[in-house]
């Protein structure tokens, strides 16, 4: 019996992307056939990191990762899902808090297009607590950072603040 390609979808803004994040994608390729890790296009909220810097930063944290692909989308994620043939969405959760807002957005996602899961995977215990909000906070106040991203997101941060 021939199973077909399981695909994933992990999208996100990544501005810029933490250890949390890749602990969610590595525990999602454990899983699935294939992680698209896809960076939102979105012109109303102000990155940091420009969306072609958001990508290459995830390409070189997750180069060990073969099951990994790096994408950009804009508009409805379901579509997206549907064009890349996923077969579910991935969010983290880090704490209750982001229940509610990932519950809500998971059952109007049902609506639009009721083949597509949504799949919830907590982070590690050490991550619940960190978001890129918090990481760019401490970089930019001259905190240190290198527990909770990446190398590739610490040498970029540094160039952004002077030091991190």
């Amino acid at each position: 019996m021939h199973s077909a390609l399981k695909r994933v979808v992990y999208p996100g803004s990544f501005d810029p992307v933490t250890n949390g994040h890749l602990d969610v994608i590595q525990r999602a390729a454990t899983i699935f056939d294939e992680v698209i890790v896809a960076v939102a296009r979105n012109a109303e909220k102000r990155a940091l990191f420009s969306t072609e810097e958001r990508m290459e930063l995830l390409r070189q944290s997750t180069a060990h990762l073969e099951k990994v692909r790096v994408a950009s989308f804009q508009g409805l994620l379901v579509n997206f899902a549907k064009e890349q043939g996923a077969s579910a969405v991935v969010r983290g959760l880090r704490a209750i808090s982001d229940f509610e807002f990932e519950f809500q957005m998971a059952l109007m996602n049902r609506k639009l297009e009721p083949t597509l899961e949504t799949l919830f995977l907590m982070p590690r215990e050490e991550y619940t607590s960190l978001s890129s909000r918090v990481v760019k906070e401490i970089a930019q106040l001259g905190g240190q950072v290198a527990p909770f991203v990446p190398a590739p997101v610490l040498e970029s941060l540094a160039k952004k603040f002077g030091s991190a």
